[in-house]
């Protein structure tokens, strides 16, 4: 055993990871950046950037995986290496998205700096127009605000426009939870006062009744937005440790708790009205139990009882874990919807501009993800370990998995990715086995390798 410890030190030691991830944040930094900020995908001539759809070179990506993922990933670097150049190119990122921080305190999915562009967006520092709707769909404000705040941090809040932007930020957000804790998908000012009231089933008929147009101002839990706030809190807790972030955390914990269904599916749906009934959103969200929000809830709840050492937030997830084990699909996958009491499996297909529901997962329509695969196992493990006064359990990464990411590096310094034919996030256009540059690959492979170094 002693051997073979000797002998993993060693391997550990051979690898060049500190030089593998200078080489490559030297490329993407000096090459790949705009303004500091970055997109989703690159043609290898750089000549091409998407991010949601073809962008310019004057756009940018808040939305992950674009420039919030990337400065991130900069900052685990930097805390693996402390080396200044990493500190710096998160700093970019960070000024990059500073400038295109609306008047309502947040960001929409892009900011682009040409300011007759039709992207661009009511920014705080006037050079934008149109649109003031701060989002939390997707991450977007959440992540721009955790690499404002961390950057802040690092630099020792001496750069008062960077901590001018997180205080805007974090007031804004503050203002856009409800009474009963819960967030919505946007928001361009404080949110108006709610009654406060429990999850319950639709009274009316949800296939026909009931939608609302501004499904956004409603209750959200779609794309994990309780889960990207609850860190962005839990984030602005440690760093400025004030005591209203805790107290929003627990808020944002108690309507998790009231959201949670009662039986016969005690889970999660997407979207809530005031009532607190699920609702339709997008004309393929229809009002259900949500296999993955569901799994999402569950994660959020266990990393706010960690954090504040209250086991109440985990009190409903036994029965919600039970619940989901009990509803997997033969394929082992959860599906994204089950029908409101009746439990069945529920999808979509598509004819045109419109969506018919089906019980079937045959034919549908190919732009949403209708199963998700399931996390059951890990959070049952990190509910064990919380409850048990433990921390949830960090994997270590493997030499292995390390060694790859180190030889996976070309010469140029660059990860390049080949186009299988699956559905980028973005939807970017290459053609099969094209090669091109991923911002979430780069930052995946800089993240892991700074894990790595700091293992050591």
């Amino acid at each position: 055993m002693m051997a073979l410890c000797i002998l993993a030190a060693s391997v550990r030691a051979e690898l060049p990871v500190i030089a593998t991830m200078k080489r490559a944040a030297l490329f993407y930094r000096d090459n790949v950046s705009v303004h500091g900020g970055y997109v989703y995908h690159y043609s290898l001539d750089l000549q091409q950037r998407w991010g949601e759809g073809r962008a310019t070179e004057s756009q940018i990506w808040v939305q992950p995986p674009g420039t919030p993922t990337v400065g991130l990933a900069f900052l685990a670097a930097f805390e693996a290496s402390n080396d200044r150049f990493y500190l710096d190119a998160a700093k970019d990122a960070t000024n990059a998205l500073i400038y295109g921080q609306l008047e309502s305190g947040g960001w929409t999915n892009s900011i682009d700096f040409l300011p007759n562009s039709p992207r661009t967006a009511a920014y705080r520092n006037g050079n934008g127009r149109g649109r003031n709707h701060s989002s939390l769909d997707d991450g977007q404000t959440q992540s721009a605000l955790r690499l404002i705040m961390n950057v802040d941090q690092a630099l020792q809040f001496e750069d008062a426009r960077i901590h001018e932007s997180a205080e805007v930020a974090l007031d804004a957000l503050l203002n856009a939870q409800f009474p009963n804790g819960a967030f919505p998908q946007v928001w361009t000012g404080p949110v108006a006062a709610k009654p406060i009231t429990p999850a319950r089933y639709p009274q009316h008929d949800w296939r026909t009744e009931g939608r609302i147009k501004n499904y956004w101002d409603m209750y959200t839990l779609n794309d994990n937005v309780c889960g990207e706030v609850a860190q962005a809190l839990i984030d602005a807790y440690h760093i400025y440790k004030e005591e209203r972030y805790f107290v929003a955390l627990k808020k944002l914990g108690e309507f998790l708790i009231l959201a949670h269904m009662p039986d016969p599916q005690p889970a999660w749906a997407q979207q809530y009205n005031y009532k607190m009934e699920p609702i339709w959103a997008r004309k393929f969200e229809p009002p259900a139990i949500a296999g993955d929000e569901s799994q999402e809830a569950i994660e959020t709840l266990i990393a706010i009882a960690a954090v504040t050492g209250d086991h109440k937030y985990l009190e409903p997830i036994p029965k919600a874990l039970s619940y989901l084990e009990s509803s997997l699909l033969p394929d082992g996958y959860l599906a994204r919807y089950y029908e409101l009491e009746t439990n069945k499996p529920l999808f979509m297909t598509r004819k045109g501009n419109s969506y018919e529901l089906t019980y079937s997962d045959q034919k549908l329509a190919s732009h949403y993800s209708w199963k998700s695969k399931s996390r059951l196992t890990d959070l049952k493990k990190d509910y064990d370990a919380v409850k048990s006064g433990r921390s949830p359990s960090r994997t270590i990464v493997p030499i292995e998995m390390a060694r790859k990411t180190v030889e996976a590096l070309d010469h140029q310094g660059r990860w390049v990715s080949s186009y299988s034919g699956k559905r980028l996030v973005g939807q970017a256009k290459f053609r099969q086995g094209e090669n091109y540059l991923s911002s979430e690959v780069f930052s995946k492979n800089l993240t892991l390798l700074s894990r790595f170094a700091l293992d050591e």
